[in-house]
């Protein structure tokens, strides 16, 4: 496999990336266990590489959809992505420095957790999902909540190497009342700067160095997203996402349990 291992590397990661473009997504959810599993990383490790490869990931994406939703449309929304925004990069320093620290059997643990909750909320939450009004008429609870929210998101975005989408398009559905697929390509403008804060962060550990020595490997992984990320936001007219969540839902499940299944 190593002889391949940078094709297999562009492969997985245009499969992963047409993915996350449809449902509005990175699609690191479903590319750590593949970084951990297939390639054999070790679980920091492939949580940074992870980080690089989606913050690659979430720039194609952003750009590829702008086709489909326009950055006018956007624009009048950018106090909500300010809102989120302001907790988002708190959580992800706060994630990062956490998963640095954690020895790599904790991490795992709580990556399992993580991994089965978003597993679930792609199976079922999409059918309760209701768009329309905000949740709070009062404007500064609905400020409070988002900034909670973004802290949660951000330490979850953190842990993972994932760009978020699937707690942050819920919670611009549910809190901010907006349509779904506007949602999924506001949540990339929040995702983006939130990755960058714990990309800073990890970028100072250690792993991160011994990271660089794979650099071919994750060249070609980016590249494989590039293509993909352009394949799923050309689709994205075409597909139904929430049956693409439901399916990818139970990929995610199953490859949760056998990568970071919790051993007593």
């Amino acid at each position: 496999m190593y002889k391949n291992k940078n094709f297999f590397s562009f492969l997985t990661g245009g499969s992963v990336a047409t993915l996350g473009g449809l449902i509005g997504l990175g699609g690191a959810e479903f590319r750590l266990p593949i970084l951990v599993k297939f390639f054999g990383f070790a679980t920091l490790s492939a949580i940074i590489i992870n980080k690089i490869v989606s913050l690659a990931v979430v720039i194609f994406s952003l750009f590829f959809r702008s086709h489909t939703i326009g950055f006018e449309e956007i624009i009048p929304y950018s106090s909500i992505i300010i809102n989120i925004l302001i907790g988002s990069l708190v959580g992800a320093y706060i994630g990062a420095n956490y998963a640095m620290n954690l020895r790599e059997v904790i991490l795992n643990k709580i990556i399992f957790v993580l991994l089965i909750i978003l597993a679930l909320s792609m199976l079922i939450g999409h059918n309760y999902l209701s768009y329309g009004e905000a949740l709070f008429s009062n404007k500064i609870i609905l400020f409070i909540v988002g900034v909670i929210s973004g802290v949660l998101i951000g330490v979850i975005s953190a842990i993972l190497g994932v760009a978020g989408g699937e707690f942050i398009i819920p919670t611009l559905i549910l809190l901010f009342g907006l349509e779904p697929k506007l949602a999924g390509s506001i949540s990339l403008c929040i995702s983006l700067p939130t990755m960058l804060m714990a990309f800073f962060r990890y970028s100072k550990s250690q792993q991160f160095k011994q990271i660089l020595k794979e650099k071919t490997f994750i060249v070609y992984m980016i590249i494989g997203s590039f293509i993909g990320s352009f394949i799923g936001a050309m689709l994205l007219d075409y597909v139904n996402s929430e049956y693409i969540a439901m399916i990818l839902g139970i990929i995610l499940l199953i490859s949760a349990w056998k990568v970071f299944k919790i051993n007593d």
